[in-house]
């Protein structure tokens, strides 16, 4: 992949004509994508003033015209909602497994970054992209100039998977460092400590950004199809393991299982969305399908 025609398959940005990202809720001073906004805010640019109800905030109340009218009427500011879409890169070493016929992990995340890279941009909004291991290794803050595309291709291009990963700490310095809220997106196969990778989780939505989970697994990490006496090779850390599958199926069933199922919850528990993608699955129809369902969401609130 060296250059970023490669990343954008037309098949897929085909798929997503019509979809957008937006953020999913609206709060004071928060993010919603497109422009410009239906909604009201109070902290950009004044729009107008409305008559005040039981129930409003009495800090925006006009008193200047209550003092001249005697009637109450709340100061209303049309608010500009760029999205800000911060895309978090799992390049750790298991990330660089891929089972025969299916390309890595890696390689699938960075086609999805570079997908919705290119559609925010093209919603003219802004996106930045922070690859990590143990520690951040890359990190360029949020824009939505049109050169942003070629130099997010060009950081993931030079992002080779390294060795382990700690995701919980890398969660928790992450939201400190991101000032402005907005939405973020992370492209991981989740392989740590899971409740240190909730606690990171959390953290973002206290600081009240928006979060998407992309777990990213390869077929065989979930169906476990090995027959034969197999050499697993270990990663991060971990050695190599010779072993006889059929012995070993069951408990990795169970163990594979549990562990998905406390991502999940722990996701829904702190109103995360959380979106299994298997690297034989087309990338088309998984980014369209959750856009979509999304969108569909967004609507009903």
């Amino acid at each position: 992949m060296e250059n970023y025609q490669s990343y954008l398959d037309p098949r897929t940005l085909s798929s997503l004509e019509g979809l957008d990202l937006q953020a999913r809720t609206i709060v004071e001073g928060y993010v919603a994508g497109m422009h410009p906004s239906p909604y009201q805010g109070f902290s950009v640019e004044f729009a107008e003033h409305r008559e005040y109800v039981p129930g409003d905030d009495v800090r925006h109340v006009d008193w200047k015209v209550w003092s001249k009218t005697d009637k109450l009427y709340l100061k209303q500011y049309e608010e500009e909602t760029n999205l800000l879409l911060y895309m978090l890169l799992d390049a750790s070493e298991s990330m660089g497994y891929a089972s025969e016929g299916n390309v890595s992990k890696f390689q699938y995340a960075r086609l999805v970054v570079a997908a919705l890279s290119y559609m925010v941009l093209q919603q003219q909004d802004s996106v930045g992209l922070a690859i990590f291991d143990d520690s951040v290794r890359r990190y360029v803050k949020p824009s939505g100039q049109p050169s942003r595309l070629k130099e997010l291709i060009h950081l993931l291009d030079a992002a080779p998977a390294r060795e382990k990963t700690d995701m919980g700490a890398v969660l928790h310095d992450l939201s400190e460092r991101f000032r402005k809220r907005g939405v973020v997106a992370i492209f991981s196969d989740m392989f740590d400590d899971a409740p240190r990778i909730l606690s990171g989780l959390k953290h973002f939505r206290h600081r009240r950004h928006e979060v998407i989970v992309f777990h990213v697994l390869d077929p065989a990490e979930i169906d476990f199809p090995f027959r034969e006496p197999t050499l697993f090779k270990g990663m991060e850390g971990i050695p190599d393991v010779m072993a006889d599958p059929t012995t070993l199926r069951k408990a990795y069933r169970a163990e594979m299982d549990a562990f998905l199922d406390e991502i999940r919850k722990g996701c829904r528990m702190n109103d995360i969305d959380y979106v299994p993608l298997r690297t034989d699955q087309s990338l088309d129809a998984a980014l369209s399908g959750y856009l979509a369902s999304r969108a569909s969401r967004k609507r009903w609130r």
